[in-house]
C-alpha cells in the first residue's frame, strides 16, 4: 500500500493522524499522514520568511521537474504505477493521467514565459514600474476533478512563490509527484509543502498564508467570495451556443467537448444551446454519448469516470432533482442502469442528455463530475443572458458581435468563436483571468537617472 507523508518545507514526515485513501474499487490504495491545523499553521509561518528565488534558476528547475515528473521513476514509482495509482484513486479514465505526463513535461518548460507573458507592459524593464510578488506563501486548496489543475500552483512558483499544497481527498498521489520531482529537480525545499489535512486544516491554511487559491464547489465560492486574498476556481458550467446546421462533424465536435477525459474537465460542456430543433441535437447527443465503452477506468480504452457504487448513485439522484422531471434521453439506452458495475465496487458514470424546453431552467447550473449535458433552446432575442456565470462559451455560427458582447460580459471568462478542438490546453489561455494578475502588483519605481512618465 502506498505512504502519502506530509512534506514540510522539502522535509518528509509522518503523522499520528492518518486515513486510508480507498481506490474507486474499494481496495484500501494508499496511507494518507495528515498536517493537523497547529502543523499547518507553523509550516506556514516558517515559510513567511522565504526570500524570492532566482528567476533564471527557477526555469532551469521547472523544466527539469517537468521532465523528472513524466520519465523518471521517483520513489520507486513508475510514470506507469503513478497513472494506475491516480485513476484508481481519482477515478478518471487512466488516459487522463497518460497525458497529464506529456502536458506536464511540455509545459513546465513554458512556465517562465507563459507567466512573463502576464506581466503588464507598464512593467517591463526600463520602465518606471515594477511586478512585484504580493506576498511570499501562496496556500492552496487543491481538487481532484484532473490532474493538469496542478499547473495552477506551478505558476506561482513560477512567479516566485513559496507554495503550501492541501491535495484533494481522492488525488494526493499528482501533487505528491510534483513535489518530489521539483525537489529533486533543484527547488530550494524552504519553497515547497504538501500538507493533506482536514476541512478545518484548509481553513487555517487559507488564513495562515498570504494568499491563497481555492478549488470548491458553490458553497465554497460563497462563502469565500468579496475576499481580495484569495482566489476561488468554483464551477466551470461551460457552454456551446450552436447557431448552425446540425451535421455530423458538429455533433462529433459536440461530443468531444462534452466527454473528452471522461467530462471531468471544468472546461467540459455542460450545457447546450441552440436556435435549432433542440429536441432532435439532444437525442442525436443522446445516442452518441451513450455509446462510450463501459469498462474499468484501467482499461487504455476506458472513456467514462467511475465512483464508488454509493457515490455514483448519490449523484444520478442529484440529476433527478435538478431536472426536476425533465427526461434524461440516455437512460433508453441502459437498460435502467446507468450505474454498472466495472470493477469492484466501481461504477461507471455513464453520460446524461437532459432535454429541457427553456434557457433559464434551474438545472442549467447544475454540472456534474461525469459526462453530464444539458440542452435547451436559445433564440437571438435572449442574448448572452443564458450564457453567463460561465468559464468557458464557446459560440458555433453566431454573428460576431455576439462574441464581442461575450466577451464584455464579466461572468464570462473566456470566449470560443468557432470550432476549436482542444482549446482549452494552450498554456497561454487565461483561467478565469492571468494568475499573476492575482499574485503580484504593479508599483511605482523611480531612480536618478531615470526618467518618469
Amino acid at each position: 500500500m502506498l505512504s502519502i507523508p506530509l512534506v514540510r518545507q522539502g522535509v518528509e514526515s509522518t503523522s499520528r493522524d492518518t486515513h486510508v485513501l480507498h481506490s474507486v474499487t474499494g481496495a484500501a490504495l494508499a496511507t494518507v499522514h495528515e498536517a493537523p491545523p497547529l502543523l499547518t499553521r507553523l509550516t506556514a509561518k516558517a515559510m513567511h520568511a522565504v526570500p524570492e528565488p532566482d528567476a533564471e534558476e527557477l526555469a532551469s528547475v521547472l523544466a527539469e521537474a517537468g521532465r523528472i515528473f513524466a520519465t523518471e521513476t521517483i520513489a520507486g514509482q513508475t510514470p506507469e504505477d503513478y497513472c494506475r495509482q491516480q485513476s484508481l484513486a481519482s477515478g478518471v479514465p487512466i488516459g487522463v493521467p497518460v497525458r497529464t505526463l506529456a502536458r506536464l513535461e511540455h509545459e513546465c518548460g513554458l512556465l517562465p514565459d507563459v507567466v512573463g507573458e502576464q506581466r503588464p507592459v507598464g512593467a517591463a524593464p526600463g520602465r518606471p514600474a515594477r511586478w512585484v510578488r504580493r506576498g511570499s506563501l501562496l496556500g492552496v486548496i487543491a481538487p481532484s476533478n484532473h490532474p493538469t489543475t496542478h499547473l495552477g500552483w506551478l505558476k506561482a512558483v513560477a512567479l516566485g512563490y513559496g507554495v503550501a499544497v492541501r491535495p484533494g481527498a481522492r488525488d494526493p498521489i499528482t501533487p505528491l509527484r510534483l513535489v518530489r520531482a521539483l525537489l529533486q529537480a533543484g527547488l530550494p525545499a524552504r519553497l515547497l509543502s504538501l500538507l493533506p489535512g482536514s476541512h478545518s486544516a484548509a481553513d487555517t491554511l487559507i488564513t495562515a498564508a498570504d494568499l491563497a487559491l481555492v478549488y470548491g464547489g458553490e458553497a465554497m465560492v460563497a462563502r469565500l467570495r468579496g475576499d481580495s486574498r484569495v482566489l476561488v476556481h468554483g464551477p466551470g458550467r461551460s457552454k456551446i451556443l450552436v447557431d448552425a446546421p446540425v451535421d455530423d462533424g458538429l455533433l462529433d465536435h459536440l461530443v468531444g467537448e462534452i466527454a473528452e477525459d471522461g467530462g471531468v474537465r471544468c472546461t467540459n460542456t455542460s450545457v447546450v444551446l441552440t436556435s435549432g430543433d433542440h429536441r432532435a441535437l439532444a437525442a442525436a447527443l443522446a445516442e452518441r454519448l451513450a455509446a462510450l465503452p463501459v469498462l474499468p477506468v484501467t482499461d487504455p480504452d476506458a472513456a467514462l469516470p467511475a465512483r464508488r457504487l454509493k457515490e455514483a448513485l448519490a449523484l444520478r439522484q442529484a440529476l433527478a432533482a435538478a431536472a426536476d422531471g425533465a427526461p434524461d434521453l440516455t437512460e433508453a439506452y441502459y437498460d435502467g442502469d446507468p450505474t454498472p458495475l466495472v470493477d469492484g465496487d466501481a461504477a461507471a458514470l455513464r453520460p446524461a442528455v437532459v432535454c429541457v424546453d427553456r434557457s433559464d431552467h434551474p438545472g442549467l447550473r447544475t454540472e456534474l463530475p461525469f459526462p453530464c449535458v444539458w440542452v435547451a433552446p436559445w433564440r437571438a432575442a435572449e442574448g448572452v443572458a443564458p450564457l453567463r456565470d460561465s468559464l468557458a462559451v464557446t459560440l458555433i455560427g453566431t454573428d460576431p458581435a455576439l462574441a464581442e458582447e461575450a466577451l464584455r460580459t464579466p461572468s464570462i471568462h473566456t470566449v470560443v468563436h468557432g470550432r476549436v478542438p482542444g482549446w482549452w490546453r494552450d498554456p497561454y489561455l487565461p483561467h478565469e483571468g492571468y494568475i499573476g494578475q492575482f499574485l503580484k502588483v504593479v508599483r511605482g519605481y523611480a531612480v536618478p537617472g531615470e526618467e518618469s512618465a
